[in-house]
């Protein structure tokens, strides 16, 4: 039984290495120009101003799955907190389950009893999960376009 949970990010980001790989290994674009590389610091200066949360799935002790979202007033509506995903992924060993839908869900309750009024998950073309947000009654609000520019 998985076990979900809001945790603090110098505990998180021990653990987070080898499946942040796994995830960059599986959706990310431009990958021969672009390398996987967190800004750590930049986290951590978010967490310390309360704009980061980070709410994990484990299986005993071992980190499953992770759900990490932005939270800050958002400029056209300053009376109300938005929640922007930052980054979600789940093992694949555990996507067959209700793992995902239970770690949205639970960040979900958290972030409703923070105060956030607006939950925004983004998802990747080449790798949706629509299905399960069409299940937790998200609506597609909005799309996304990107281009490599290059660069260092």
């Amino acid at each position: 039984m998985l076990k979900y949970q809001q945790e603090f990010l110098e505990k998180f980001e021990s653990e987070a290495k080898h499946l942040l790989e796994l995830h960059w290994e599986e959706i990310a674009l431009n990958k021969d120009h672009i390398k996987l590389n967190p800004d750590w610091e930049a986290y951590y200066e978010l967490e310390a101003q309360g704009k980061l949360k980070v709410f994990t799935a484990r299986d005993g002790l071992n980190l499953v799955g992770y759900f990490v979202v932005v939270v800050s007033s958002h400029l056209h509506y300053k009376d109300h907190i938005f929640a922007a995903n930052d980054v979600i992924y789940l093992h694949k060993d555990y996507r067959k389950s209700f793992a995902g839908v239970s770690l949205v869900k639970f960040a979900e309750r958290c972030l409703k009893d923070d105060g956030v009024s607006v939950l925004t998950i983004n998802t990747k073309v080449h790798q949706p999960f629509d299905k399960m947000l069409d299940r937790l009654e998200f609506e597609n609000t909005e799309r996304v376009y990107s281009k490599y520019l290059g660069g260092t």
